[in-house]
């Protein structure tokens, strides 16, 4: 059974820098299209950052957030820095149950695999 398993999420303030990270049994993260979405109350979920690959970046996120895995481990992150308000979301992390070249998707559709969010608050 694949299962992913985020963890990292809390509350920072403005400026701050947070690490989530995603474990996944079930299958290893070679040539899988991995992601990080977020998603606010009301809001529909946003492509954050997805790596296959290459590497996708949301416009809003460029220069402050990167996203990298680690095979070995199975687990892969997204290092958020310069926090502002606007990032306080529910984060999740994904992955493609296909093997996946090239430049990865941002479209929730092409992700089979979640794991089930972790809250990251920007706040003074």
């Amino acid at each position: 059974q694949v299962q992913l398993v985020e963890s990292g999420g809390g509350l920072v303030q403005p400026g701050g820098s947070l690490r989530l990270s995603c474990t996944v049994s079930g299958f290893t993260l070679d040539l899988r299209a991995l992601g990080w979405f977020r998603q606010a109350p009301g809001k529909g979920r946003e492509a954050v950052s997805c790596i296959s690959t290459n590497i996708h970046y949301a416009d809003s996120v460029k220069g402050r957030f990167a996203i990298s895995r680690d095979n070995a481990k199975n687990t892969f992150y997204l290092q958020m820095n310069s926090l502002n308000p606007d990032d306080t979301a529910v984060y999740y992390c994904a992955a493609s149950g296909r093997l996946w070249l090239g430049y990865p998707p941002t479209q929730i559709d092409e992700y089979d695999y979640w794991g089930q969010g972790t809250q990251v608050t920007v706040s003074s």
